[in-house]
């Protein structure tokens, strides 16, 4: 009996305890899986921090990058702008050089072919003067001895006239016959008729000869004094121009210095300001810069302008000095930019 009930007590002990350790295996189990979440829950959190510090650095670093690029495109931009402000002060150099020493040789050509032409003028006006004092000499005794040797042959035949009557009233065939005689003497006088007849003719058509021909000399001395004149006022008129030129040249000079600086060689910059050293009056049309940003369009505008400052279209229209000066340094100065502009394309 005693063995029955420590048995029953062992096995009710023995099922107390596995309730125990199952009971305590549940709250381990349980507070293991408790622990697993958190640690994953921790490990997803440090994952998302990790993943921001990432993104951070990620922009920081973005930034970063963009500022130096900003800062490195400024630094060329500068560069690159004062490279081009070195070459437009050297080519302004240049050209304002090279613009004077024009100036300087074609005033001096200006000067000395003015002198030159000039003296030519004075030589050929005295060779032509000479030239017509020796024709008008000429004709006038090429005049007189004509009249001179018509007069002498006139005189002669009015002398062998009664020579001829007398030797035939001599002959005795003259004397034995009176009809026959008086037939002859009536011949002979009748040829002398149709000779002074022809005499009279031949002095009328030598006068009207020598007349036709001094007209003909007159109606040409006077076109060469006429063309001589025209000659004469053509080159006073070149001598003034040529001085208010020099007059004005200071001043003119200046201003398209001012509008070409920083812009010798470019085109394009030319072409878009033309209309503020051309002025109103030139019959200019502005170019926006936006509409001469292709080669067609920059080869157009370039033709368009040089027929409107060319010289020989301006001494066509009637332009006045000022105009004509300012628009022969305009037109060298797009020939520059324009051979510039063929080499670097």
């Amino acid at each position: 009996m005693d063995q029955e009930i420590n048995s029953s007590q062992i096995t009710e002990g023995n099922k107390e305890n596995a309730q125990d350790t199952f009971t305590i295996e549940g709250r381990e189990t349980k507070e293991t899986l408790q622990k697993e979440a958190e640690v994953e829950k921790e490990h997803f959190r440090r994952t998302n921090e990790a993943k921001e510090r990432e993104r951070e650095r990620e922009k920081e670093r973005i930034a970063v990058e963009r500022a130096i690029r900003e800062v490195r495109e400024r630094a060329f931009a500068e560069a690159r702008e004062k490279a081009e402000k070195a070459a437009a002060e050297r080519a302004t150099a240049g050209a304002r050089q090279k613009v004077m020493a024009g100036a300087g040789e074609r005033l001096n050509k200006a000067s000395s072919g003015a002198k030159s032409s000039a003296e030519k003028a004075s030589m050929e006006a005295k060779l032509r003067a000479e030239r017509a004092a020796v024709e008008r000499a000429t004709a006038e005794a090429r005049e007189r001895a004509l009249e001179k040797a018509l007069s002498g042959k006139a005189a002669s035949g009015a002398r062998e006239q009664p020579e001829r009557f007398a030797a035939a009233k001599k002959d005795p065939l003259y004397q034995g016959s009176g009809p026959s005689s008086n037939s002859r003497y009536s011949n002979s006088s009748n040829h002398g008729v149709p000779y002074a007849t022809g005499f009279d003719e031949a002095k009328d058509e030598a006068t009207q000869r020598c007349k036709a021909m001094s007209d003909r000399h007159q109606r040409t001395v006077e076109r060469v004094a006429k063309v001589l004149e025209e000659k004469n006022m053509r080159d006073l008129l070149a001598q003034k121009e040529q001085a208010e030129r020099n007059r004005l040249a200071e001043a003119l000079d200046g201003g398209v210095k001012r509008w070409s600086s920083g812009k010798e060689g470019n085109l394009r910059a030319l072409l878009a300001t033309l209309q503020y050293i051309l002025g109103p009056d030139s019959g200019w049309q502005p170019i926006p810069l936006t509409d001469i940003i292709t080669t067609n369009a920059i080869k157009k505008a370039y033709r368009k302008a040089t027929l409107c400052v060319h010289p020989d279209k301006l001494q066509q229209r009637g332009a006045s000095i000022q105009q004509k000066y300012i628009c022969e340094k305009v037109f060298d100065l797009l020939q520059e930019a324009w051979n510039k502009f063929n080499s670097e394309e």
